[in-house]
């Protein structure tokens, strides 16, 4: 997963940044409120991780805004010295998916992270996936759509299954490039944009089909339900 660690006591956050890594997540480290936030108008992450009291904007109001700003939010984990019930009630009621009080093991910490992507990121059965009239088969890495098979490549169809995995998700496209070709990756800009472009032509992405598939300027796409 992509995860975002807010946490300015770079000792800690290294800790935790170590724990992640070593179990194949890939984090990025912000030491401020108001970084973090610059960073979320850009960019797509799968977990956030935030102390409370961090310099200027705090990890609770940080909480609060992207409730309340981003249509789907990324889950999150209260990682903090505060332990107070009053202050577990109010982390978990402002949105919080879990709230872990410092200080924390790393095979806890991995726990944690773990239970909490299960639950929001169930991992699909491998075989059939259906969304409206387009069936994937991801054993076969085929797509149908009415039940007619639609030629893609494998980036192509790796590509798909990730916008119907998210419909509704505002993905950035670090975040898809990241996915489908690795971290800095070796490849002209203009390689993702041809590649939604074939998407959206083959799989025929229109409201007919009951899909749309909507660029987010100076960020990324979503892939949208019209039926939703």
């Amino acid at each position: 997963m992509r995860i975002a660690i807010l946490e300015d006591d770079l000792a800690l956050a290294g800790f935790v940044e170590k724990a992640l890594t070593q179990a194949g997540h890939h984090c990025e480290l912000f030491a401020e409120g108001q970084l973090l936030f610059r960073s979320l108008h850009r960019e797509t992450y799968d977990l956030l991780i935030m102390d409370w009291n961090v310099p200027g904007v705090s990890g609770y109001e940080v909480l609060q805004w992207i409730r309340t700003n981003i249509e789907v939010p990324p889950p999150s984990i209260m990682l903090t010295s505060r332990s107070a019930e009053e202050d577990i009630v109010a982390g978990l009621s402002a949105g919080a998916d879990d709230y872990v009080i410092k200080p924390v093991t790393p095979a806890v910490l991995r726990a944690r992270v773990d239970a909490l992507a299960r639950r929001v990121y169930p991992a699909p059965a491998p075989g059939l996936e259906n969304y409206g009239p387009y069936r994937f088969d991801t054993r076969a890495e085929t797509v149908e759509l009415l039940g007619q098979t639609i030629s893609l490549t494998g980036k192509e169809f790796a590509l798909a299954l990730m916008l119907f995995r998210n419909l509704h998700r505002a993905l950035s496209r670090a975040y898809i490039f990241e996915l489908l070709w690795g971290r800095n990756p070796d490849l002209p800009t203009r390689t993702l944009d041809a590649h939604i472009s074939n998407v959206r032509t083959k799989l025929n992405l229109r409201p007919d089909n009951g899909f749309k598939l909507v660029p987010i300027y100076a960020y990324g796409y979503r892939l949208e339900s019209l039926d939703a």
